[in-house]
């Protein structure tokens, strides 16, 4: 049986090794490779080479591929010191990966030599737990959970549309959530507006939809606007927030969004609903057409029921 040494010892026969010097010129000229890090989930917390992908070694066979579909695009594997680094590009040799070589040295040597690094924002061991599933999304992950964190999104509606949005911007882990309705909360609204509660009935839907998202996850950082938008506080609001989510239940407010979200430059997540139908859009303003430009003019009143 060999030993890990003599595992080591024919890997490097096998696999070529970079130095740290070496992938930092290839950065410098926009080298089309990968920088692939090898390292355990705290390793990586405590600091990664910028654009690395992270898959640890553990994972490497089930999950390389959701990363780096190109099996011909050229990698460059590194983990802390090198060894582990030349083990995981054999294996990816082995799974037809035709490029792959392993940084000498690993992230140790990088960053002794005074090459950029980068840390994500700390996450508290009820946070690591908390998102931990979404941390096995591809599309996701550690760094998508952290600007999830570090988001500001405005939900503008509490209502049908806006409960389930509600739900899941809180559970999901946003950061700051900024919440406007104008409304209170009715006894009709229960059946469908996850949001409120029996006994939140009478009370302003913001101060509902607050308490609720606060008990499912305590994470989020909170402002309720008890108002309706306008063309007097619409920019001001809007300022704030990172994206925008469009719930709204009457045309007139949603012109209003979709207008100070072009002037402002912000992105809207537009939803609207009737009965069994439904249609969500995003519109990216300055890079696509807006709501206006669909719709220019809004239905005759009373046409359209809310």
């Amino acid at each position: 049986m060999k030993s890990y040494r003599q595992i080591v010892e024919e890997a490097k026969t096998e696999i070529p090794e970079v130095t740290v010097d070496e992938v930092n010129a290839e950065q410098d000229t926009d080298s089309d490779f990968v920088l692939l890090d090898v390292r355990d989930e705290d390793e990586y917390r405590a600091g990664y080479i910028p654009n690395a992908v992270h898959v640890t070694r553990g994972m490497l066979e089930f999950s390389v591929e959701n990363y780096i579909p190109d099996r011909d695009q050229k990698v460059v594997v590194y983990c802390a010191a090198g060894l582990r680094s030349l083990l995981a590009a054999k294996s990816l040799r082995e799974m037809g990966y035709t490029d792959t070589v392993s940084l000498a040295g690993g992230y140790r040597d990088w960053s002794a030599a005074g090459y950029p690094t980068v840390q994500d924002k700390p996450m508290s061991h009820d946070q690591l737990d908390r998102y931990s599933r979404h941390f096995m999304l591809t599309e996701v992950g550690e760094q998508g959970q952290t600007k999830l964190l570090d988001a500001k999104v405005l939900l503008v509606g509490a209502g049908g549309l806006g409960s389930p949005a509600g739900v899941y911007l809180g559970a999901a882990g946003i950061g700051h959530l900024g919440l406007v309705d104008s409304d209170v909360v009715e006894l009709s609204n229960l059946q469908r507006q996850i949001l409120h509660r029996t006994e939140a009935v009478g009370t302003p839907k913001v101060q509902s939809a607050t308490a609720t998202i606060k008990s499912l996850n305590p994470d989020v950082d909170i402002t309720p606007y008890n108002l309706r938008l306008t063309a007097d506080n619409v920019e001001e609001i809007f300022s704030e927030y990172d994206l925008i989510v469009d719930g709204c239940d009457n045309f007139a407010t949603r012109y209003l969004v979709n207008d100070a979200a072009v002037l402002l430059n912000k992105p809207i997540v537009h939803g609207s609903i009737f009965q069994f139908e439904g249609q969500v859009s995003l519109f990216k303003t300055h890079e696509g057409p807006c709501y206006r430009c669909m719709y220019p003019t809004p239905p005759p009143p009373g046409l359209v029921p809310s």
